[in-house]
């Protein structure tokens, strides 16, 4: 699945488009200046050209959209799916997302938006998140949804789209202001991959860099290929990934557990003693102590006021010590983790690598099916 982002009109639908080669056919996207997209398009393979309705797609179980239901019917009415006879759809799905409108506010829309961003996110391969030399400006929807793609860094590319608009010198100040915009939502060592071109059918504008858009095009292409290549490895890994937060959960949970054992006695209020805890966990070392006696990251560790929210929904009383969930046919569940973590996913990891040539792609084999037409075919 690859999931396209960013504000409204920067050409996300055309980009699509373009990438499968729909311009001026009958299966095309509908595009426009103005925000043209309010609905979540999910692109798929299919026979025959074909619109599903998005009540049809939830009440559908044989597709994997059924857990969309839980958004509303409000929602369920902004979800369309469209089946395409394109071979490239065998092996990707597309998601065109509504624009980011800055000025409207969430609940105008009628359903969950960033929720259902979330939703999209979590089963994304890809994330195109697109802009413009004119929407670079970061608002508080923008703002939310690269929250929302936290620990996904890996997986994002930007996208700064109709760079043919600009001369060189406006070019290069567009592209520093854009880093500018991003630069405190994106907190990781490693800028992310920022492809600058102009991805839609017609000819570049004259006294531009076409050769250094051709290449960005292409690299694009590639990159999208790689990720569709290597899907199982990018799953098994987050899934890894997400193994690893279920540990330092589970962890953390055992000592808010263990701290409130300990300082409970006879005469004590249960209720206050947690609160105390729950309160300035500091004072009672819980994240040191994870810290110090494991091997987790202190990068790794969740927000401490997201746990008032969690003990407020689990009392801690419903929890058992990850001591006391253990068993002797069974063994232990932090062992099992533990145990996928560092040897059972790294061998499952290692297992698809055998054998694999990476960059040597035979499409016989694999099926890659219709490359998307580019301009630079002319050259």
């Amino acid at each position: 699945m690859v999931l396209f982002l960013g504000p409204w009109s920067v050409g996300k639908s055309t980009m699509i488009n373009y990438l499968l080669g729909l311009e001026n056919t009958r299966y095309q996207l509908y595009t426009g200046a103005e925000p043209t997209t309010s609905e979540f398009t999910v692109l798929m393979h299919g026979p025959k050209l074909k619109t599903i309705e998005g009540i049809v797609m939830a009440a559908d179980s044989a597709r994997s959209f059924s857990p969309l239901e839980k958004f509303g019917q409000n929602f369920l009415e902004k979800l369309i799916g469209i089946e395409v006879p394109h071979k490239l759809l065998e092996r990707v799905t597309f998601v065109d997302t509504p624009g980011i409108i800055e000025n409207r506010k969430q609940q105008e829309r009628g359903y969950p938006f960033n929720d259902v961003c979330q939703w999209f996110i979590d089963r994304a391969d890809l994330i195109f998140v697109v802009f413009d030399p004119t929407k670079l400006d970061v608002g508080l929807e923008l703002e939310m949804l690269f929250r929302q793609l936290k620990g996904r860094e890996s997986q994002i590319r930007i996208i700064l789209n109709k760079a043919d608009n600009l001369a060189t010198q406006m070019l290069m100040r567009v592209y520093g202001a854009l880093f500018w915009s991003l630069a405190p939502l994106i907190n990781v060592t490693e800028p992310p991959r920022v492809y600058v071109s102009s991805f839609w059918p017609q000819d570049y504008r004259p006294d531009t860099h076409w050769d250094l858009f051709l290449k960005e095009e292409i690299s694009l292409l590639e990159d999208l290929n790689q990720v569709i290549e290597n899907r199982l490895e990018n799953k098994i890994a987050f899934i890894r990934q997400h193994a690893i937060r279920v540990r330092i959960h589970a962890l953390l949970v055992d000592r808010y557990l263990q701290t409130y054992k300990d300082k409970m006695t006879f005469f004590s209020d249960g209720e206050l003693v947690f609160k105390d805890i729950v309160e300035d966990p500091d004072k009672f070392y819980i994240f040191k102590t994870i810290l110090a006696k494991t091997n987790v990251s202190k990068f790794d560790l969740p927000n401490r006021e997201a746990y008032k929210d969690f003990f407020g929904i689990n009392p801690i009383s419903s929890f058992k010590l990850l001591s006391q969930q253990c068993s002797y046919m069974g063994g232990c569940f932090l062992e099992k983790i533990e145990r996928a973590i560092t040897q059972e996913l790294p061998g499952l990891l290692g297992s698809l690598g055998l054998g694999k040539n990476p960059g040597a792609l035979n499409c016989d084999k694999t099926g890659c099916g219709e490359t998307p037409k580019n301009r630079y075919k002319k050259h």
